[in-house]
């Protein structure tokens, strides 16, 4: 998919997660958002880090930093659909990998522990203040509650809460968040 496509599907999903839906007018009110700026910077850079356009890269990740006020990895890849909800405080390691439809809320930290990386599945809600560290997997059509420390793997349909997050509810994956 190319860059213009990717930024096409984060938006539209932005618009429906905010506003229930994609028309137009909420678009255009997605693109305005807190996290929007961040999203793109982030598709840019990822879309430079790929064609080894190094200082590209870099510039759209400093650009992050500054005005998204969150911190991406350049080799941090995630698929069609990713969703900062509000990109404050956000921190991702550049060896993370994510599905698609990856929806994810201010001060969230997904980082590695010893060279190993989370791998997130699709249709995955991070709360708000939420830790997803090491070399975990999360499965499809999981919540992570907020502020959440998850350092072990989580199943597909799972909500996890709590320091240390332990499952809570497991559900058959509707593919609703």
């Amino acid at each position: 998919m190319s860059v213009f496509g990717l930024i096409g599907s984060d938006v539209r999903a932005k618009a429906e997660w905010l506003y229930g839906t994609s028309s137009r007018s909420a678009l255009l009110k997605a693109c305005v958002t807190d996290g929007t700026f961040a999203m793109f910077a982030y598709r840019f850079m990822q879309w430079s880090h790929r064609r080894r356009l190094l200082p590209l890269a870099m510039l759209f990740n400093k650009l992050n930093a500054f005005f998204g006020r969150c911190v991406i990895g350049r080799g941090a890849e995630f698929g069609p659909g990713f969703v900062l909800i509000h990109s404050y405080g956000v921190v991702i390691n550049g060896a993370v990998k994510g599905g698609c439809d990856v929806r994810i809320e201010h001060l969230v930290t997904i980082g590695a522990e010893r060279d190993t990386s989370p791998v997130l599945g699709d249709r995955v809600f991070v709360g708000a203040g939420a830790k997803i560290v090491g070399g975990v997997t999360i499965g499809d059509d999981v919540k992570i509650g907020a502020n959440a420390v998850v350092n072990k793997s989580i199943p597909d349909g799972a909500t996890a809460v709590g320091i240390p997050a332990q499952v809570v509810r497991e559900r058959e994956g509707s593919g609703d968040l």
